[in-house]
């Protein structure tokens, strides 16, 4: 594989990674309607340590269980637990279009944060890809009509969370290996629902409804995070990021085909602008490697 395959190759897995996010998001509208999301999580983790280990013991080697960067690993998985329960509960209340807009502004926390944290450099090709691709997402949102809600609330505070979630899986990608990653993801986030699913004083068990979607959130979360690490693996977070931007257009499709959720043609001229943002990027890579 040649240096300028390698981003082609990271839009391959983050198409990949589009898919699970989206079949994680109506997994979780359907589970929501049962379950509080620490109880999701709970479940949604103790199915992906299952898979993993499995995973591990077929495909992996021993080093798959190191214990090694934990610290990382803590923070990379406090980050993304937090941030996967915004995300839930603001599913389980605002049109899917919305909150997705929304949690896109991660895409420009990672831009800021990952030249101080992981030494990259953003060219301005690539903050024009992902200014652009922020005003395609101000136009899917519509502003002018938006209501502070605390779905609304939470999704821009997700945002956050991954973003950190992104820059730290970098980080571990350097010396860590996917699987290594994926069994500490599903074990620190099992022990984090068995904390907290039963603040309020019971813990509920899925039944037979929501069974189903709760195996495709875990399933899906999981081909999700496998998907994202192996394309920040080989892609600078600053390229790979921007590139969920794709999943927007599709989940509005969703929202309209299962749930009835209003359709604009903000969300068609918002989705032109964001794939022409995500061309930018992706040309902009190759010049990035030039000129490093």
């Amino acid at each position: 594989m040649t240096t300028a395959d390698r981003p082609w190759i990271a839009v391959l897995w983050m198409f990949g990674a589009t898919l699970s996010f989206s079949t994680m998001a109506v997994g979780g509208r359907e589970a929501t309607r049962e379950l509080d999301t620490f109880e999701l999580m709970l479940f949604r983790s103790l199915i992906g340590v299952c898979v993993v280990v499995a995973a591990i013991l077929v495909f992996g080697q021993r080093s798959d269980f190191s214990r090694d960067r934990l610290g990382l690993h803590g923070l990379r998985n406090v980050a993304h637990f937090t941030g996967q329960n915004l995300w839930f509960f603001a599913i389980s209340l605002a049109p899917m279009a919305q909150v997705i807009s929304l949690e896109f502004t991660s895409p420009l926390w990672v831009a800021l944060l990952a030249p101080v944290f992981l030494g990259e450099r953003v060219n301005p090709l690539r903050l024009v890809a992902i200014c652009l691709g922020f005003i395609g997402i101000v136009i899917v949102a519509d502003p002018g009509r938006l209501e502070v809600t605390p779905g609304v609330v939470a999704a821009a505070l997700s945002a956050i969370a991954f973003a950190l979630t992104t820059i730290v899986t970098k980080r571990l990608t350097r010396t860590t290996s996917t699987l290594n990653i994926l069994f500490w993801l599903t074990v620190m986030q099992a022990i984090f629902g068995l904390i907290t699913a039963g603040y309020d004083g019971e813990k509920a068990l899925p039944s037979d409804a929501v069974l189903l979607p709760v195996n495709a959130v875990s399933l899906a979360g999981l081909s999700a995070h496998f998907c994202l690490t192996l394309a920040v693996r080989i892609a600078p977070a600053s390229f790979v990021a921007p590139l969920d931007f794709l999943r927007l257009p599709l989940i509005a499709v969703v929202g309209l085909v299962l749930y009835g959720e209003p359709f604009e043609q903000a969300v068609l001229l918002g989705g032109a602008v964001i794939v022409v943002a995500n061309l930018i990027n992706i040309r902009a890579e190759p010049r990035r490697q030039n000129v490093t």
